[in-house]
């Protein structure tokens, strides 16, 4: 079996980090998250019943249903990853790596995250309908009663959170597992964002069928959402993070989050739902771009930081 070695592995996290800093997202056509989404909605609709047809209750045809369907997606998931890689593997390792960070570097997506939270800035910058519009192609909740600061709470929030989703927990997975950890890391966490819902939604009722796809990803992102806690450490601030990450209905979304508000100083929070870091003061307009910044840092340290443990292992196992 040809496997890459935790060298190639490491080599390759600073090569997809690079091309994104450089390239950005590729085109949809030849995006393998929009064709996951794809198949994820062409699924869905089999999955999840009609509002009017759902029952009343536990509905555990959909539960067990949406769960065969996650696990068959899943393994095709593993095995199109596992090919691929076994077959860059049979190259030199450095090749192996700029091959690996090129198939890594879809799963994804900082820079695409850091220019759509600074364009909510540049937006709000406008008029406050601009900054809600804005806003709404980058979160789910509804922002049309939300103000200035709100709207500055909302867009820092989502960088925190996704700099898990879509930064540190592909690495983490990647390194852990290589391409096919990624790449299911990348399937549960788009799975969970379209089915993971315990609402009504498109007409369809996901209670039952999302709980799945929602329970796989909060078991996925429940290190790299700590780690990602890790990378934004508020200095001195331990215990008000331990209590702020347990304020969000998301076992794993406050931390992030957390570490974000005590970091800048500011409160964040989701109106009626939670409040983080209560005792700060409404986030400015230098507070999103000093958010961008340490989100920043936190992807280039996490990247490093996960190449570093893939090389000590490597040479761990060397020793005789």
């Amino acid at each position: 079996m040809v496997w890459p070695t935790f060298v190639t592995l490491a080599a390759a996290v600073p090569v997809a980090l690079l091309i994104d800093h450089l390239f950005g997202e590729p085109p949809a056509h030849w995006h393998p998250v929009v064709w996951m989404g794809h198949v994820l909605g062409w699924a869905g609709k089999r999955v999840a019943p009609l509002a009017e047809q759902a029952p009343a209750g536990r509905d555990l045809m959909s539960f067990w249903c949406s769960a065969l369907f996650w696990c068959a997606l899943s393994a095709i998931t593993i095995f199109a990853a596992w090919s691929l890689q076994w077959a860059l593997c049979l190259a030199p390792w450095w090749l192996a790596a700029v091959g690996l960070g090129l198939c890594l570097k879809p799963l994804l997506a900082w820079r695409m995250l850091r220019s759509e939270v600074l364009a909510v800035e540049a937006a709000l910058a406008q008029s406050l309908a601009a900054g809600r519009e804005r806003l709404g192609l980058l979160v789910s909740r509804d922002v049309t009663e939300l103000s200035e600061a709100q709207v500055r709470e909302s867009a820092i929030e989502s960088l925190a959170e996704n700099l898990n989703d879509s930064v540190v927990a592909p690495l983490f997975w990647f390194v852990v597992a290589g391409l096919p950890g990624a790449a299911l890391y990348r399937f549960a966490n788009t799975a969970d964002a379209m089915w993971g819902y315990r609402t009504m939604r498109g007409g369809r009722e996901w209670e039952w069928a999302g709980k799945w796809a929602a329970r796989a990803d909060d078991v996925l992102n429940w290190l790299p959402a700590r780690l990602t806690a890790l990378l934004l450490w508020p200095v001195g601030q331990g215990a008000a993070l331990w209590h702020n990450a347990g304020l969000t209905p998301s076992p794993n979304g406050g931390w992030p989050m957390g570490a974000m508000a005590l970091s800048l100083g500011v409160r964040l929070g989701k109106p009626g739902v939670y409040t983080l870091n209560a005792s700060g003061r409404e986030p400015l307009a230098a507070d999103v771009h000093e958010a961008v910044a340490l989100a920043w840092r936190a992807v280039w340290l996490g990247g490093a930081l996960l190449a570093a443990l893939a090389v000590g292992h490597y040479l761990q196992g060397m020793q005789p």
